[in-house]
């Protein structure tokens, strides 16, 4: 039998924002002009938003802080952060809310203003309490330290670690939104011979630091086949926290990846053998080889490989990231709303030369923190449902 959650509600409108450079603009501000452009991709009013679904660097409180600044008065408010996969686990409890009529219209949304504050992330006041004491340079420390492992075990070389950065470019070449758009071609010597950050991974390995504020909007199946945009529908989701510090985990090469991957695939009815696109967090090159491999799309250890295939580039057997990623379009600190955009765009068709052909199904995966949240939403055209 179908969860009652499968194909229930559909984001029907997206919005981007200050994606780059924001001006000097707040992230609070970004968010705003995000809102605007989703809501006027779908035809509704921000008075008929009545649920509000963010989490930020920023803010305190961002469930009372975001509505507020929007003039929303919501039903139902939601701050919980779970680092960058925070939005895809929002949007599965945004679609439970609608499904249960605890609101009709759900608003989820991120903005950033990392680039032009500084370039840094926000600093924890409660920092890993057995890791601080060894002042890692967090987060790379912690990706370079899966990376490394990886590299022990399997036979992953640095080669193939950068190929995930070479197509992440060359994706980014055909987005005219994207940061690195103009900037050209990128090869794996220059991926390697680019300033080391933290063995093994170079500043090509790590994501790009930008501003950026982005939203969508969700409602019901029902009522989103009225609205102005075609429908992208959530199949299923859901998420897995096993642990925050890296030094908790068990096995680093090893995510709690493949616990939300099987149960999404589950709730939506799928297989890997069913996703047209992969929308991935690739905050580091890293992560898309463990992502692509804790969900099933290659066997463990074979992601290095796979990548350096050319499989994950544009003409390749299984497209990730056709807007360039984390690693060349856009990362403000927490991209979990980016990738989701872009899945969404990419089931509407509307990506020009970067589109996937014939795209019926997206999985999008989400990554937070230290390698400690992990949440996969699978998300499908009308004829899917």
């Amino acid at each position: 039998m179908a969860h009652p959650l499968r194909g229930s509600s559909a984001i029907v409108g997206v919005g981007r924002a200050g994606c780059g450079n924001s001006g000097g603009r707040s992230h609070l501000e970004q968010i705003g002009e995000a809102v605007h452009y989703a809501l006027e991709e779908c035809g509704l009013k921000k008075s008929d938003i009545d649920g509000v679904w963010n989490a930020n660097l920023v803010n305190f409180m961002p469930a009372l802080t975001i509505p507020e600044y929007l003039g929303i008065r919501p039903k139902i408010s939601d701050g919980t952060n779970l680092g960058g996969s925070s939005f895809l686990s929002h949007m599965v409890m945004a679609a439970a809310a609608i499904k249960t009529g605890l609101c009709e219209v759900a608003l989820v949304c991120y903005g950033s203003a990392q680039r032009s504050q500084g370039g840094k992330l926000q600093t924890s006041s409660d920092p890993a309490p057995y890791e601080y004491r060894y002042k890692p340079r967090n987060p790379p420390t912690t990706y370079a330290l899966g990376a490394a492992r990886h590299m022990y075990e399997f036979g992953t070389t640095r080669e193939q670690l950068a190929a995930v950065a070479v197509a992440a470019r060359q994706w980014a070449l055909m987005n005219p939104e994207a940061f690195t758009h103009k900037d050209g071609p990128l090869t794996i010597e220059d991926v390697m011979n680019s300033r080391m950050v933290c063995d093994p991974l170079t500043v090509r390995d790590c994501c790009l630091v930008t501003d950026g504020g982005a939203a969508l909007i969700m409602t019901s199946a029902e009522r989103a086949k009225d609205l102005k945009q075609k429908p992208v529908y959530l199949l299923g989701g859901a998420a897995a926290t096993h642990n925050r510090a890296v030094s908790s985990m068990p096995d680093i090469v090893n995510t709690c990846a493949q616990e939300s991957g099987r149960r999404a695939f589950d709730m939506a009815g799928i297989t890997t053998r069913d996703a047209d696109v992969l929308a991935l967090y690739d905050a580091f090159t890293i992560n898309v080889i463990l992502q692509l491999e804790d969900l099933g799309f290659v066997k463990k250890g074979e992601g290095g490989p796979f990548v350096a295939s050319g499989a994950i580039g544009p003409g390749g057997a299984l497209p990730v990231n056709p807007n360039g990623g984390g690693l060349a379009d856009v990362h403000p600190g927490m991209y979990g709303m980016f990738l989701t955009i872009e899945a969404v765009r990419q089931l509407r068709g509307t990506c020009g030369p970067r589109q996937v052909k014939d795209a019926k199904i997206a999985v999008c995966h989400g990554n937070g923190g230290s390698f400690s949240s992990q949440a996969t939403n699978v998300l499908g055209t009308e004829e899917t449902l």
